[in-house]
């Protein structure tokens, strides 16, 4: 029987994964998605992460496929007005931190196990049994569920998410390639409307993550993300009109959500990620804190299943990730507040890292 099954294999579901398998404990991971993306999606790892990745031996490859020095060059209406140069931390493509946990997995014999979408989960003092849509069905010790802020393991395991969010889209992101920008900066325009785009440029690609707010129609309707919107918006605010976007391989929306889990511990099914919490993404803390929680959970589990601890270490890391996210939940609604001020009124800066 396997010890612990992890649905969902971003982030947080692969370094639980590899934390596991590196102490000798029997791992599988489940997928819904038909294969591995591309997208760059969160792209900021601070040197927490790095030391969690370091413990099974990933974190200079990581640390190679990004960039530790960004250049945040602000604009003003079309005018350069300042740089500000961050480090202390990574700037990386969320697909290329995937791709290198996948292939340290790999190498203890865990593969991901993709096409599997969790259809039902029941459990007694005994294990946990785990269907999938098709109708397979795998026993196991545990099940952590690493599967996103839309969870299906929080949604079967019946654990309510509270909280709020919007309807509409605060922000449109994409990946896209600008010819002839420099990629020596992380570009952030800002205009006298009180709107900006932020171009990023993603290392290790020819490509730029885009973010900015949404473009209207004229009943002021919000139209969806298009290379097309991302073009117009691009010119309304940088004024460049040599460049012109193109090849858009990853084109997304962002919704404000701010929500937690009541518990993130259901007999021997656990949450961790955003599967436990989301938030603004001001500050780029998602990505990391799920980075943390897949730690404490592995230091947990691993505690139950070699040692005597049992029933003591599992209980602690709900009692330590609850509070962290409730803090988590509070500082990231106090960072996107704090950007929204910045676009408003550019000269007081802006944070770096959003996820």
């Amino acid at each position: 029987m396997t010890d612990v099954l992890i649905a969902g294999a971003g982030p947080t579901g692969l370094t639980l994964a590899c934390d596991l398998a590196r102490r000798g404990i029997a791992v599988r991971v489940v997928e819904q998605r038909s294969a591995p993306h591309r997208e760059s999606r969160a792209k900021g790892l601070r040197p927490g992460s790095l030391e969690v990745f370091e413990e099974f031996g990933v974190a200079d490859a990581v640390a190679a496929r990004g960039s530790a020095r960004v250049v945040l060059r602000k604009y003003f209406d079309g005018r350069h007005i300042n740089d500000t140069v961050t480090d202390g931390g990574v700037l990386v493509g969320q697909w290329q931190i995937e791709e290198v946990l996948r292939d340290r997995l790999a190498e203890y014999g865990v593969r991901v196990e993709y096409g599997s979408a969790i259809a039902g989960i029941t459990q007694d003092p005994a294990g946990v049994r785990v269907e999938l849509e098709g109708g397979a069905v795998i026993s196991a010790g545990y099940l952590a569920g690493c599967d996103g802020g839309r969870s299906t393991t929080r949604r079967l395991l019946g654990i309510p998410f509270e909280g709020t969010g919007e309807e509409e889209p605060a922000m449109v992101l994409g990946d896209v390639k600008a010819p002839g920008l420099s990629r020596e900066f992380w570009h952030q325009w800002f205009s006298s409307e009180g709107t900006g785009i932020l171009l990023c440029p993603m290392p290790g690609t020819d490509t730029f993550q885009l973010q900015a707010a949404p473009e209207t129609d004229e009943r002021g309707a919000l139209l969806p993300p298009s290379l097309e919107s991302f073009q117009r918006l691009f010119e309304r605010h940088a004024r460049m009109p040599e460049i012109r976007l193109a090849d858009p391989t990853w084109l997304s929306s962002w919704r404000v959500n701010v929500r937690m889990a009541t518990r993130i511990r259901e007999g021997r099914a656990f949450l961790a990620g955003d599967a436990a919490h989301v938030h603004p993404i001001a500050g780029g803390l998602g990505m990391n804190t799920g980075i943390q929680d897949a730690a404490a959970l592995g230091r947990s589990l691993a505690a139950a299943l070699t040692g005597p601890a049992g029933e003591e270490a599992l209980d602690a890391y709900q009692a330590e990730r609850l509070a962290v996210a409730t803090e988590l939940l509070a500082d990231t609604a106090r960072r996107y507040e704090r950007v929204l001020a910045a676009v408003r009124e550019p000269g007081r800066g802006t944070e770096a890292g959003l996820d």
